[in-house]
């Protein structure tokens, strides 16, 4: 089963110190990067960058930013240094997430899903919000169910003609690194992964969310017998037609 590419848009609102989000339609894609992709464990080493700046610092930083954006989606400023502003979050899932249904007897029922990869919400967020945070709001807003601790943001960065990929550490604030990196996502972009742990470890899911993996396997078994099926049936009906042809009327 898939998910509607209709219930994947929307950007989020993920405002400080609230515990609601707020979502509009409003879908992106990123542009597919160029070159080698490499997988960086490390922090960047070879440019460390600052964490604090002052508020004349921010400032300038911000109206620098704004005069680069070409989506007017601009930052903001508020009295108490605090920023506003939008990030855009790659969805890059490879296994089925458990999502939120209806209720059915009384209990919350609960589905397996492929999300749709390659979708991009864009989320309003505050500088004060951190990678933790902002997984949070994306699995909230396509109503996920499962422990976010199964996740983990990246951030994807090019320098000399590489692409390279990082985890961001939980406490990380995204919309710090984004008006850093200026608002060209060639330059700095964000992507949503499982946890990079070499082998799958089931022993993290629960009992309905492994029975709903071993039903969408079914499906897409059934689905791939049907289709070679189909293929091989098409390829009979072509030779039994073009040996009519070469026999001529009997």
């Amino acid at each position: 089963m898939t998910w509607n590419s209709t219930m994947s848009s929307g950007y989020s609102s993920l405002e400080e110190d609230s515990e609601e989000y707020f979502f509009t339609a409003r879908t992106s894609f990123f542009k597919k990067p160029s070159g080698k992709v490499t997988e960086s464990k490390d922090v960047e080493k070879e440019r460390e960058l600052r964490t604090e700046f002052s508020r004349e610092e921010i400032r300038h930083k911000i109206e620098q930013y704004n005069s680069l954006t070409k989506d007017h989606l601009k930052m903001t400023l508020s009295s108490s240094g605090a920023y506003t502003g939008f990030i855009k979050v790659q969805m890059d899932l490879r296994r089925p997430v458990t999502v939120r249904g209806g209720q059915r007897g009384g209990a919350v029922a609960e589905e397996a899903f492929y999300l749709p990869r390659g979708v991009t919400n864009t989320l309003h967020i505050s500088s004060n919000n951190t990678v933790r945070q902002v997984i949070i709001a994306l699995l909230n807003k396509f109503t996920v169910a499962d422990n976010p601790a199964k996740y983990a943001l990246y951030k994807r960065y090019h320098r000399e003609e590489q692409v390279y990929v990082c985890k961001l550490a939980d406490g990380e604030q995204p919309l710090f690194l984004r008006l850093v990196a200026g608002p060209d996502t060639d330059t700095l972009s964000f992507v949503l992964r499982e946890q990079q742990t070499g082998e799958v470890m089931w022993d993290a899911f629960s009992i309905p969310e492994l029975r709903n993996f071993l039903r969408i396997l079914d499906k897409e078994e059934e689905e791939q017998k049907e289709a070679v099926i189909r293929r091989y049936e098409n390829y009979r009906q072509r030779l039994q037609e073009a040996l009519m042809e070469v026999q001529g009327p009997s």
